[in-house]
């Protein structure tokens, strides 16, 4: 009995470890650049999306991350947590749920000077629901969500 009793809590716990998902730390759909192109400073300087230029980038946390301006790159330079999305740029309704979905630039909030992304617009209006609830376990899940080592 014992022996049956060990090998089903093996089995579970392998299962288990097996399925948690491992991510990279910051959301990129095309492998490589960060929100998708947006310019994560407009967001808080301009109160909306705007989309980043090529020829304002700058490598960070294994991302490129774009600018549309120089002076938007400079300050992300100098504060790149400050301006970067929450739990790495992905959705953050679903992380409340430990799970890492792509987002839509366009559907976000700034709360309490930081930037949260969600997967799309009708996604959003769920987690406005509870906005200091979902940030609360979202907050949590991305703590212990498994990530890939960042290499320069």
């Amino acid at each position: 009995m014992n022996k049956l009793y060990f090998l089903t809590f093996f089995v579970l716990l392998l299962f288990d470890c097996a399925g948690r998902q491992i991510v990279d730390p910051i959301f990129k759909n095309d492998g490589k650049t960060a929100i998708r192109g947006y310019d994560p400073v407009s967001y808080f300087t301009e109160s909306k999306p705007k989309e980043g230029n090529s020829k304002f980038s700058y490598h960070w946390q294994g991302a490129d991350w774009q600018f549309s301006s120089e002076k938007n790159l400079e300050k992300f330079k100098k504060s790149p947590e400050t301006y970067a999305p929450q739990y790495g740029g992905y959705c953050a309704y679903a992380m409340r749920d430990g799970e890492a979905y792509e987002t839509d630039p366009k559907a976000w909030k700034v709360v309490s000077g930081k930037l949260y992304l969600n997967y799309n617009e009708k996604v959003h209006g769920f987690w406005e629901r509870d906005v200091p609830g979902n940030i609360n376990k979202a907050d949590n899940q991305w703590k212990v969500l498994p990530r890939k080592e960042v290499r320069p």
